[in-house]
């Protein structure tokens, strides 16, 4: 049936499609690397302990039949082997059915996991890629060709992430009224990347270039996605370079890419055509009955559940990142709706000596993405997420609130527990725990161009107050 299919898409759903199981492979990756750590049997925020007041109904979840440390490292591994072979092709090699179910599995196995994340997983981009991830569902292969009202669903996803972040920015912090919400936002970020010191020393009147193009971006060019071709995928494209641009100067884990994948569904073979060298589509066979019924009905689903999210961007009192359902469908997005114009880190510190002076020599614990050393250039973690330092990033902003992670990650550094190592960059004491742990929580700042020359650091900073005071293996243990 012609009004159904969409076959001049195929390249956009090509890329949509291996994109998100490109990004699920990471998602799967990252969760195998670190779950030990944050969420595991021993970990400071254990899976049972979590699962063990809520049911099926509030956190489902795979978990909730059974938990093991190894069997949520085998539903890891396997998701990113299965979500690798996605990525190489294989839904496009089976039956139209089969690759639904492919999907269908990905899906269920990552919300099985950010379902019992907890804190650690309470990021936009988890519900972003669950969301992407349903889509891919019922895209199809290329057994058929693209639906369109798919397509539809993945604009109207994209108009969310990009019109909810422009709204969330307008209604908040001020600065982002008067332009100058840039001048601190590339230093104050949570985890800058290695461009963001060059971002950052930008001349002002840039910044404010920016921070209206942003307005632009995210509260007028959604708007196109609605129109009629070539309109829609012209605003697809300026999307694309937006993200491109954000991707440049922060680390944002995946949630740059997944819109920029949105996007390009957005962009017709020809117009993609006329700028990359695409390879020709396949001979797309319109859709079977079974496969129009299923869509219809996942559409009206997708129709009926967009009902709180858009009440939510209408509404004076936004919510950002908030998700309506435990299936993470049709969520809420935005970002940064306030900015802040100072940047304060946490720095944890041991020492093996047995008794504390002034003159006690304190060796500092060095995070993999969060601004640690002044002389050390920021990396580029993104896509990948390290959930650690994020949450890092959080504790820093609200210093007289200790997080319920802090406790059990202090009392593990004091043991030199494996797994946590594993998530920081640098262990001062690899042969034996320290005696005490402290926390210190500085100010940092971007250095100057004329001070990067001349000590070759990209940060100044300067002790504010103790985070935490001295503590022992004993103290930590002993307290309720």
């Amino acid at each position: 049936m012609g009004w159904f299919d969409a076959p001049e898409y195929w390249f956009g759903r090509q890329m949509l499609e291996r994109g998100t199981a490109a990004v699920y492979v990471l998602a799967f990756v990252a969760a195998a690397r670190q779950f030990r750590a944050l969420i595991g049997a021993h970990g400071m925020l254990p899976v049972p302990r979590f699962l063990a007041g809520r049911s099926f109904g509030q956190a489902p979840s795979i978990f909730q039949l059974h938990y093991s440390d190894r069997f949520f490292a085998g539903v890891a591994w396997f998701g990113a082997m299965l979500a690798a072979a996605v990525c190489a092709g294989l839904a496009d090699l089976v039956p139209l059915g089969a690759a639904m179910v492919i999907w269908l599995v990905l899906w269920v196995l990552y919300l099985s996991i950010v379902n019992v994340g907890q804190v650690w997983y309470a990021f936009g981009w988890e519900s972003l890629l669950l969301e992407t991830g349903f889509l891919a569902i019922f895209l199809g292969n290329d057994r058929v060709a693209p639906p369109v009202l798919v397509l539809w669903l993945a604009r109207w996803l994209l108009f969310r992430v990009e019109f909810g972040a422009g709204l969330i920015k307008l209604r908040g912090d001020p600065c982002w009224r008067d332009l100058t919400c840039l001048c601190y936002h590339h230093e104050t970020q949570p985890m800058p990347g290695p461009l963001s010191w060059f971002f950052h020393h930008l001349p002002k009147p840039l910044h404010r270039v920016e921070a209206a193009a942003n307005h632009i971006a995210q509260l007028v060019v959604p708007l196109g996605l609605f129109a009629p071709q070539p309109v829609a995928g012209v605003a697809g494209a300026i999307v694309v370079v937006t993200q491109l641009w954000l991707v440049l100067s922060g680390n944002f884990a995946w949630l740059n890419w997944l819109t920029i994948l949105l996007a390009a569904s957005t962009i017709t073979d020809s117009a993609a055509g006329t700028v990359l060298p695409i390879p020709r589509s396949p001979a797309l066979p319109a859709a079977s009955l079974w496969f129009m019924i299923l869509v219809i009905a996942f559409t009206t689903l997708m129709a009926a559940l967009s009902y709180w999210p858009t009440r939510n961007l209408l509404s004076h009192h936004q919510r950002m990142n908030v998700s309506f359902n435990p299936y993470r469908l049709v969520n809420t997005y935005g970002a940064f709706g306030r900015i802040g114009r100072t940047r304060f880190e946490v720095v944890i510190e041991g020492t093996d000596e047995r008794h504390i002076t002034e003159q006690t020599i304190w060796k500092e614990y060095e995070f993999k993405g969060k601004p640690g050393d002044p002389h050390r250039i920021p990396k580029q973690w993104a896509p990948y997420h390290l959930r650690l330092d994020w949450l890092m990033w959080f504790a820093a902003l609200s210093p007289r609130s200790r997080p319920p992670w802090l406790r059990p990650f202090v009392l593990r550094l004091l043991q030199n527990d494996r797994a946590t190592l594993r998530l920081v960059r640098h262990n001062p004491f690899p042969e034996s725990p320290p005696r005490f742990l402290r926390a210190q929580l500085y100010l940092y700042r971007f250095t100057t161009l004329g001070e990067l020359l001349r000590e070759r650091s990209w940060w100044h900073r300067t002790v504010v107050d103790a985070y935490f005071p001295p503590v022992t293996l004993a103290n930590m243990q002993s307290a309720p």
